[in-house]
């Protein structure tokens, strides 16, 4: 063959297998694109998320005339269901404030399903509410997680995994150590934490270890309404603020419980009404320093004045102006029931206004008791704990509050700390002049320990010997007591109101052994 003839039949046949790759290309390409379309068309034809769900009833649709904060969010959605190991137990330890965290902790449980046993055996969840204000308060807890851990192992398998959880202070304080140190512990909750509960149980469900310690700046619960544990109790403890700005030396409590914050009238007044239309016959307004309360939130005119220190005080602390004081609030609590019993606790003495006093004095239904936590009494030691005195300010704090005692006729309690860093023993014997002077109904006594984080564990030393402040405590105890017995021997022959709480342990002896 000729190679013209042979050139044209190759360019023939390339040309025609070029048409034919680009006419199989298209083809492709209108296939994919039909089979596309099929798919479309078979999606849009098919069920909605809305067929995989109940229908809301008709009847508990709101109306379309109603007004419902709500009315945006997808009715197809609904909670989880309870989880069927849902029994929860409680154990508090330490101060009334965590009684009130637990009333607070199971109100937000109780409306996630859970149901509350009264005792350890029985439960799924045992919740401990912890305190870490003192070395032997936190001792406490690791024996009983020891306890605990040995009915956890001994479990059956039929009931179902037990999960133990450590709420509040200790929780805050010792974080990794306790999910570390405790693999038996599930979950951590700190104080700011509890309304987080449902989600780290369900967590813990799943064999993972679940914890939230972050502190707030605003978290007050104002919106929950506690759950008495009892339902007879005819007292109860009402939270007003949360936190301390005072930062004493001594003191882990800011940086378990957080900054100061303060919860807003309406919301206490709502539950002291509560409580009373409950026969609930005394509460308790609680607050790390109930004097400091400022609600800034209410709708009310606020104060414009600036508070003034007690007499002889200072405070490292920018004074705050507005909003509604302590007297604010203790006039307004005390007008709910004239019958009902107003108590407080604890107020800082460097800011108790006279205006509190005269309050006390006029309302018959505020008790006539004040705790003053002294700490000292010595003002070199006070110092030394930065609890805003001046030099020599006891002398003239003991002379004022003794006028009070005799021209309101209040009580006095207080609190004592011994073997404080660097405490002599002429500070110690100071301490014992003052509860000699004072004469306190109650008090709480303590030899220190010191607390990691706080001012005084990294500036000082705990040089006082352990025997020593065992030794001067002892020495506290029993000058304490002495003046209580002439205290109580000075009422004698007067005629007291008294609150009726239960049936005694000793009348039940008594009655039985005659």
């Amino acid at each position: 063959m000729e190679p013209l003839k042979l050139s044209r039949l190759l360019y023939r046949a390339k040309v025609w297998f070029s048409h034919r790759r680009l006419s199989s290309s298209i083809s492709q390409a209108q296939r994919a694109n039909t089979r596309k379309e099929e798919f479309r068309s078979r999606v849009a034809a098919g069920p909605l998320l809305k067929d995989f769900v109940s229908p809301v009833p008709a009847s508990s649709a709101p109306s379309c005339m109603e007004e419902d904060d709500d009315d945006d969010d997808p009715h197809y959605i609904t909670e989880s269901p309870p989880t069927t190991h849902n029994k929860v137990y409680f154990e508090t330890y330490g101060c009334q404030m965590n009684v009130n965290d637990t009333e607070i902790a199971w109100s937000i449980l109780q409306k996630s399903g859970y149901v509350r046993v009264n005792s350890a055996t029985e439960a799924d969840v045992i919740l401990l509410v912890t305190c870490s204000i003192r070395e032997k308060a936190e001792q406490t807890i690791w024996n009983r997680l020891k306890q605990l851990g040995f009915m956890k192992r001994k479990r059956c398998n039929s009931q179902g995994p037990m999960r133990i959880g450590i709420l509040g202070c200790m929780a805050e304080r010792l974080k990794e150590e306790i999910l570390q140190r405790e693999k038996l512990v599930d979950i951590l909750a700190g104080p700011d934490a509890y309304r987080d509960l449902p989600r780290l149980l369900s967590v813990a469900e799943t064999g993972q270890q679940a914890a939230n310690v972050l502190l707030s700046l605003d978290e007050t619960y104002a919106d929950v309404m506690p759950v008495q544990t009892s339902s007879n109790s005819v007292s109860s403890f009402v939270s007003i603020m949360r936190g301390c700005n005072n930062m004493c030396t001594y003191c882990i409590v800011p940086f378990t419980r957080g900054r100061e914050r303060s919860r807003p009238v309406h919301s206490i007044l709502e539950e002291v009404r509560m409580l009373s239309s409950q026969g609930v016959k005394e509460v308790t307004l609680l607050g790390q320093n109930v004097n400091s309360y400022l609600d800034t939130t209410s709708v009310q005119i606020p104060s414009t004045e600036t508070p003034h220190l007690s007499r002889g005080f200072s405070t490292i602390f920018k004074p705050r102006q507005g909003g509604l004081r302590f007297v604010d609030l203790l006039d307004q609590v005390s007008r709910i029931d004239p019958e009902m019993r107003i108590r407080f606790t604890s107020p800082h003495p460097k800011d108790f206004p006279d205006e509190v006093l005269h309050l006390i004095r006029e309302r018959h239904n505020i008790c006539k008791q004040i705790h003053i936590p002294a700490q000292s009494g010595s003002n070199r030691v006070l110092e030394a704990m930065r609890r805003g005195n001046v030099s020599g300010v006891h002398s003239h704090f003991i002379l004022y509050w003794m006028y009070l005692l005799l021209f309101i006729g209040v009580s006095l309690s207080s609190d004592f700390i011994t073997g404080f860093c660097q405490e002599t023993e002429d500070d110690h014997q100071q301490t014992l002049s003052l509860l000699r002077d004072v004469s306190y109904n109650a008090a709480f006594l303590f030899a220190y320990s010191m607390r990691k984080k706080t001012r005084a564990f990294h500036r000082l030393i705990d040089d006082v010997p352990p025997e020593v402040k065992k030794r001067r405590l002892e020495e506290l105890i029993e000058v304490f007591r002495e003046e209580a017995e002439q205290v109580s021997q000075r009422a004698v022959g007067s005629t007291q109101l008294v609150l009726v709480e239960g049936v005694s342990i000793w009348h039940v002896m008594i009655n039985t052994l005659s």
